[in-house]
């Protein structure tokens, strides 16, 4: 078996009760616990992982929690609000989270935050104050803006699966390109995670529909190997797949890994970006 991943930087972890956004657009029939995670990526040869804060669950991080201080293996994103106070966020920090996710999108939280605010001003001080990152997700018309105002002050920027890139748009996708340009004005990385989102956004959804994710995929990558190199890309699986359950499994992620970067070294490289950015 080729040599898998060392880090997953886009996992997530809940439970059947924890409590549900009213945003939330499903509900999970199941849980995957952490002790499911931890079994997965034993399974599969993948060492470390981190958890990305789910925009089902809102600002209720506790579980994480709680799990990132009884696994080493473990960092995570949380979801907060941007009035949270410093010690709060000192103490996550303590426990294992690594970074703040920010969901400027009507469609994961109803309205769209002002990043541009004076809350978010104060947040983004205290996240770089305490070396953590902002892990961001926005909708078309403030994306750009929000990866300025990140940057602007002096925040690391992890931007999520290849920036929400249109695959109709392909390269060509404007907000692959303004992300490619936030990596360039440094102390910013692109995740190439869950291609298989490339597929429609509803179901059904066909063999061919994943055939074609998988070629989107492969060109992203590509070009953003040849724009930014490994070293400012991160690989995530997206477990455990939550809208695509049965469609998608663990290895068809690593193997979308190993396809789009077929050399060992390229790979390992990008394993040694997450651990230099989350676990060292």
């Amino acid at each position: 078996m080729a040599e898998a991943p060392i880090v997953d930087s886009h996992v997530h972890i809940f439970t059947q009760d924890m409590p549900l956004s009213p945003h939330a657009w499903t509900r999970p029939d199941y849980g995957f616990t952490a002790e499911d995670l931890l079994a997965t990526l034993d399974a599969h040869g993948v060492h470390f992982a981190v958890i990305a804060g789910i925009s089902l669950y809102g600002h209720y991080n506790d579980y994480m929690i709680a799990k990132l201080r009884e696994h080493p293996r473990l960092r995570g994103t949380v979801n907060v609000p941007p009035t949270i106070g410093p010690f709060e966020l000192a103490a996550m920090k303590e426990a294992g989270v690594v970074g703040v996710r920010l969901f400027l999108a009507a469609s994961t939280s109803g309205r769209v935050p002002d990043i541009t605010d004076a809350d978010h001003a104060l947040l983004l001080r205290r996240v770089r104050d305490l070396g953590l990152h902002v892990h961001l997700v926005a909708q078309d018309d403030v994306f750009a803006l929000a990866l300025e105002t990140v940057q602007a002050a002096g925040v690391k920027l992890v931007i999520d699966h290849f920036a929400g890139a249109d695959p109709a748009l392909g390269t060509a996708c404007p907000r692959l390109e303004a992300a490619v340009r936030a990596v360039d004005a440094g102390n910013a990385w692109i995740k190439i995670s869950a291609g298989f989102r490339f597929t429609p956004l509803a179901p059904p959804r066909t063999a061919d529909d994943y055939a074609r994710a998988r070629e989107v995929e492969l060109e992203l990558v590509g070009h953003l190997l040849e724009r930014v190199g490994p070293e400012r890309l991160l690989w995530g699986s997206d477990c455990p797949f939550v809208g695509h359950e049965g469609a998608v499994t663990y290895a068809d992620a690593i193997a979308a890994f190993h396809a789009a970067v077929p050399d060992a070294r390229t790979r390992r490289a990008i394993s040694d970006a997450a651990l230099r950015l989350y676990f060292a």
